[in-house]
Order: structure tokens, then sequence, then C-alpha cells
């Protein structure tokens, strides 16, 4: 296996780490730990940027309608009182300086992925509707992601509502998102596939895999991070050969104070060189419609 050297190395270190790694439309060329449950953090997103393409192409709801920039939801627990986010823990300024005012929910939406703003994310949920998510994770064939709640609802967390993905359903969500902007697909029209690449491949947030590219690669990208956890989902487009997906997923052992700033360096910087080894043996992933049967799932 050509990725055999890094298991070992990885096999070595504390934590979990999930990688998938392949083609477009092909078994996985490197699987490792791929049904392994991590909390979701920012990867979230990615479902619920789907939820709102495929509403708007339902005719559920108008993208460039204006809506309420509030920061008062409720919670996903039922008898809990509404929530708000913490400025202090978002990515981007730009949506709280609208607070009070109004925004489409494209431009929240875009502002969810390439900034990875919480508030944003917690306001395109309240229009599109948690029933709409679980939908979109079910119709990538998804097997044990869920998004059960918004962004910092503490309450509904309590209760033991997580939001968890695995790398295998991150890499079923941006394959079919990938794929169906080429041809008709479970997730959006092939339109809608293409307009949420190209916000992908707007990412400003190029951290982890993208940090094991060389300049310029482009690439349509998600990542999240919390203590403790640190992820990357990306679909790769190399210049010089086809597409491939990676997905990388850290869940890490933190100890308090500095301790936990050097862990999630230390993971970023995992996915980055797990990021550069697969960039290497592009040419060697199993190509598209190969037979070959994917490898076990590590535990």
């Amino acid at each position: 296996m050509i990725f055999a050297e890094f298991d070992a190395r990885l096999d070595r270190g504390p934590g979990t780490v999930s990688v998938y790694a392949g083609r477009l439309g092909a078994p996985p060329t490197w699987a490792r730990h791929t049904d392994a449950t991590h909390y979701a953090a920012s990867t979230m997103k990615l479902a619920v940027l789907a939820a709102l393409h495929r509403a708007a192409e339902a005719g559920r709801l108008d993208p460039d309608a204006p809506v309420e920039v509030h920061n008062r939801f409720t919670s996903a627990r039922p008898d809990a009182p509404p929530f708000s986010c913490a400025r202090q823990y978002d990515n981007d300024a730009a949506v709280w300086d609208r607070f009070g005012d109004r925004a489409t929910l494209r431009w929240l939406a875009e502002r969810m992925i390439v900034r990875s703003s919480n508030l944003a994310t917690n306001l395109v949920i309240e229009h599109v509707g948690l029933p709409a998510l679980a939908e979109v994770w079910t119709l990538a064939g998804a097997r044990h992601s869920v998004t059960g709640r918004g962004i910092e609802d503490l309450a509904a967390r309590e209760a033991g509502i997580t939001n968890l993905v695995t790398a295998a359903d991150l890499a079923a969500l941006l394959g079919a998102v990938a794929t169906g902007a080429t041809r008709p697909g479970p997730i959006a029209s092939p339109a809608g596939c293409t307009a949420m690449l190209d916000v992908l491949c707007a990412q400003q947030v190029r951290q982890d895999v993208a940090e094991g590219l060389p300049a310029g690669t482009r690439l349509a990208h998600k990542n999240g991070w919390v203590r403790g956890v640190r992820h990357g989902a990306a679909v790769v487009f190399p210049d010089d050969t086809a597409p491939y997906l990676l997905v990388v997923c850290t869940t890490t052992p933190l100890s308090d104070g500095q301790g936990s700033d050097r862990a999630d360096a230390d993971a970023r910087r995992l996915a980055a060189d797990i990021s550069a080894r697969v960039w290497q043996a592009r040419h060697d992933l199993t190509p598209a419609g190969s037979p070959a049967t994917p490898p076990p799932a590590r535990r």
C-alpha cells in the first residue's frame, strides 16, 4: 500500500486520525478509520450549504431575499430558552457588522463557508430547518453523520444533541456535490452544485489540507476546529491529473492551557503533511470506474 508508512506514523500518535483519499467516483485509495465519528466542528456547514441550495431549487425560499441579522435562536432542545452566539468565537466581523440590519441568505451562506461565520450559519439553519440538513446527509449516502443543533446551542449539547461527522460521510457529501456539477445528482442541480463548488473554492481560511498543497492549487475546501478537534475536507483539482477527494479528521486528547494550543498546531501540521503525501501520490490514486474494492476501514 502506497500509504502504509504514513499509517504506521499515525498509529504511534495520540487520539483518532481518520483519512479518506481517492478519486471522485472511485473507492478510496487510502481509508483509515473512515467510519469513526468525530465532533463535526465547522464541517457541518457543508450540509447547511447544500440544504440552502436544495430549498432554493424547490422554491421553499429565495436565497436573494434579505433576512434580519439577529442573534437569538430556538434551541434544538424543546424545553430550552433561546440561545445566542458569542462574537468572540466567530471568525467573521462582516456578518456582525450587519447586526440589526438585513442580508441575503446567499451572502450569509458564503460568509459561513469562506470565513466560517457561526452567526451566519445559525441564521441559515433558522431558515432551512434542521430536518433539511438530515435530508442532505441521507441523500449523500452518509451512514453516521448528524447535524442535530446549531452552533453554541449549549442546552441541546447538554441534552446529548450533537453534530457528528465521519471522514467517509464528508467524502460522500463533497463527492456528490463535485460530481453533481457535471451531471444530475442527489444533492442539487448541476448549476446548484457548481455554485457550491465556487463558494468552497473561495475559502479564505486556507489551513490544514490546503497548507499541504503547492501554492495556487485549486481546491473546494471546508475545515473546522475546536479544542481537541481539527478537520479538513476538500476536493483537490490538480492541473496534471483527475480531481481527488481528501478528508482528514483528527480528535486529540487535550490538556488545559498551552497544551491545547500545541495540540491544535500539531493536528493542523499533521493534516498538511497528509495532504502533501497524497499530493505526491496523486497520479497513483485508484481511477474512477475501477473494480477494486476499498481497503477496510481501520478501527
